[in-house]
């Protein structure tokens, strides 16, 4: 669609694992994913997934890990 990819504009999306993806504007969102509220680019939805995607572990890695271990 989209001879520049300078011109497609993206959204970024999050999954139930807290894992982030940037999802071209004008299809589909696939199942399992939500939109994480930021639109644009595809290097300005890098940066905010730069910013907020702090801690690559799947969330229910993170919560694995948090247990304390008797």
């Amino acid at each position: 669609m989209f001879d520049d990819d300078a011109e497609r504009l993206y959204t970024v999306l999050v999954n139930e694992e807290e894992q982030f993806s940037l999802w071209p504007l004008e299809k589909s969102i696939p199942n399992g994913w939500r939109p994480a509220g930021k639109e644009g680019t595809r290097a300005e939805c890098a940066r905010y997934v730069d910013e907020v995607w702090t801690d690559m572990r799947p969330l229910s890695l993170r919560r694995k890990m948090d247990v304390p271990h008797s």
